[in-house]
């Protein structure tokens, strides 16, 4: 049987089994044609206390499970992630309008997370302390219990599963809330994967729903740590309410990237850079180049680079036929970069390629003459631009760089060296040398900084288990003292 047969999940929640949301059903489309493929079940904030509670009873069962069995519930979840997927990659397309190579990617790096998250049940748990006093004294890490994870739509179920892999593998029971475009993917495809992986019922909870949903899975008393990944402006709500009600939020948030070419950079390198960081996924990825600085030595030549590759990018319905770049997700989020791209040109820019779009398909574009208070240039635009300013000198581009109130992802094309004394004075999460800003390996420490979000919270174990085990101090005295009172 397929693993996303419809009949077991549409119009249904997933909470200790397949049942009702008191929320109703909502249709999925394909952003490409308009076309329903899927009906969800819709949660009420009542449907996410009620599970909270059964997440929280199943548990304690689960932590108590032996690690290597929990290794081998993962390891499962990642084999059935490979073993289905081809059914798998075309639900991707379908329901999230990647191409087939972003959505095989997608598929992959997800298995990836949970072989990744299967040696995190085995890994050391804790340190021996050293005391004055007589007796032995240990700092171990336990689960924190219950972890709400909020996913985007922009790859639902990577960005969700980099968060609901570690946590379940480290002992906790987990409420997935996913974006309601991207609800198949990001929240019935994982319920099912871990329901045949073996996981116990209860130990996950699929919640799909709207905000009111999300604050509840925020809210509910038995949630100990909330990991949300999404636009920087809910990420403040999130942030907000997690610590009204005495919650860790590890918070994931957007980025206006940057890409410095470097004086003696390959330009026809240097522009496949910016293009794939600008362009790929119709640049809808919170690590995207969303600023090109360029030395002003090479600008114009870098402009021209970069708009010929714009301009033979073919854009269209992934499912259709070959394309390089699929829809935007909705027709909000089209109208934000049309707003941003015009409102740009009208303020004095140069529109060099693009700017054009047709329904949901929005043209590769290219923005010269800026000026760093244009709204291209200072906004996440989370479509497929590419502003570009050029300076005159390193220090200029290193202050423009910083400029920024977003921290996410930076990318330095050129000498190695030169580069390494950038990255030394440039605040970002992440600094790739001679690489696009596009890139996460489920060993890696992932986040931002400032705007971007709350530091590196995923990703290795030493992330993975600060972020979902709580710390504990244990004494142990060979004898009873004997105290004075």
């Amino acid at each position: 049987m397929s693993v996303l047969e419809k009949s077991i999940w549409t119009g249904k929640i997933y909470s200790n089994e397949w049942r009702e949301g008191r929320g109703g059903t909502q249709e999925v489309s394909n952003p490409s044609t308009g076309e329903t493929i899927a009906s969800i079940g819709f949660s009420t904030p009542d449907d996410v206390h009620a599970a909270a509670k059964r997440a929280a009873s199943a548990q304690k069962l689960w932590a108590a499970v032996k690690p290597t069995e929990r290794a081998t519930v993962l390891r499962k979840a990642g084999d059935l992630l490979q073993a289905h997927a081809e059914e798998l990659i075309h639900w991707v397309v379908t329901e999230t309008g990647s191409i087939p190579d972003k959505a095989a990617m997608e598929v992959y790096y997800s298995a990836n997370e949970c072989f990744e998250a299967s040696a995190l049940p085995t890994h050391p748990h804790g340190e021996y302390l050293p005391s004055d006093a007589p007796h032995w004294s240990i700092a171990r890490r336990v689960p924190a219990g219950v972890v709400s994870v909020i996913a985007p739509f922009n790859f639902p179920l990577l960005l969700a599963m980099r968060s609901v892999a570690p946590a379940l593998a480290l002992g906790n029971a987990v409420l997935l809330k996913p974006d309601p475009r991207t609800s198949v993917v990001g929240g019935a495809l994982i319920a099912r994967i871990f329901e045949e992986a073996g996981l116990p019922a209860g130990v996950l909870q699929y919640l799909p729903g709207g905000g009111d949903v999300g604050a509840a899975t925020v809210e509910a008393p038995e949630v100990r740590v909330v990991s949300f990944t999404g636009s920087t402006a809910a990420g403040r709500h999130v942030g907000e309410a997690g610590a009204r009600n005495l919650k860790r939020t590890h918070l994931e948030l957007g980025g206006n990237n940057v890409l410095i070419v470097l004086p003696g950079a390959d330009l026809d390198l240097a522009a496949g850079v910016g293009a794939m960081g600008s362009f790929f996924h119709q640049g809808q990825i919170c690590m995207s180049t969303g600023r090109h600085i360029v030395h002003a030595d090479l600008h114009d030549e870098y402009v021209r680079k970069l708009s010929d590759r714009a301009e033979a990018l073919v854009v269209g319905d992934p499912s259709a036929g070959p394309v390089h770049l699929g829809p935007i997700i909705d027709s909000r989020q089209l109208e934000g970069i049309r707003s941003i791209v015009e409102g740009t040109v009208g303020a004095g820019a140069t529109l060099a390629a693009g700017g054009t779009y047709d329904g949901q398909f929005y043209r590769p574009t290219v923005l010269c003459d800026l000026t760093a208070d244009m709204s291209a240039w200072n906004q996440e635009i989370f479509g497929p631009v590419a502003p570009v300013l050029k300076v005159a000198t390193i220090d200029e581009a290193i202050e423009l760089a910083n400029a920024s109130e977003y921290g996410l992802s930076v990318s330095i094309i050129g000498d190695v060296g030169e580069a390494m004394k950038i990255a030394d004075r440039i605040h970002s999460g992440k600094i790739h040398i001679n690489e696009m800003t596009v890139a996460d390996e489920a060993n890696a420490p992932f986040g931002g900084v400032g705007a971007s979000g709350t530091g590196s919270r995923l990703g290795g174990p030493g992330a993975n288990i600060e972020a979902f085990t709580e710390t504990q101090w244990i004494t142990i005295s060979p004898q009873v003292p004997v105290y004075p009172f």
